[in-house]
């Protein structure tokens, strides 16, 4: 399965040339798993190997709107496939302007319970880490992000520690070139 999903991700989401990434950053890699992620095969692989991934303490996975939406409910439902009751939840970008106001979508859990958060590439954690930071100010333990793919960027791991944060990815950047 993870032999599978990587040469999915070097065939379907990895480009060579000069691109601006969302955190700000430039490079000659770019990685987009949606094309494999919003494939049936695609998230069915990586919502397994996220799961495995996941704290046995955790009671959901959340992560922010747009890239992780595929991923949370995916790795909720192969969960659910092995009859272990793990819930999605999203993180919107921006606060819900109408109704509850609300910043996270899906069945929340009881404040004080452990989430993991995913995320699908990772370069200096800036997505997940806003994510992290909802879920913790609405009162839950969030310790650990999983990604698909680490960039590896030097920036990365300075922003983990002082979150107090593990990182876990499926695969490297260089794996995947």
């Amino acid at each position: 399965m993870i032999e599978e999903l990587l040469r999915m991700l070097k065939e379907s989401a990895y480009r060579k040339g000069e691109f601006k990434l969302s955190s700000g950053k430039t490079s000659e890699h770019y990685v987009n798993c949606k094309p494999v992620i919003l494939n049936g095969k695609g998230l069915f692989y990586t919502s397994c190997l996220l799961l495995e991934q996941v704290d046995e303490g955790s009671v959901a996975v959340g992560g922010l709107t747009l890239g992780a939406d595929p991923l949370v409910s995916g790795v909720a439902m192969a969960a659910a496939l092995d009859e272990v009751s793990l819930n999605a939840l999203i993180v919107r970008k921006e606060q819900k302007g109408h109704g509850t106001n609300a910043w996270i979508e899906g069945p929340l859990p009881v404040k004080g319970t452990k989430i993991d958060v995913l995320e699908d590439v990772v370069t200096t954690g800036g997505s997940a880490l806003f994510a992290v930071q909802k879920l913790r100010d609405a009162g839950y333990v969030v310790d650990r992000i999983i990604c698909i793919v680490n960039r590896m960027d030097p920036d990365f791991q300075p922003a983990m520690d002082a979150a107090g944060v593990e990182l876990r990815s499926l695969f490297t950047l260089e794996e995947i070139i």
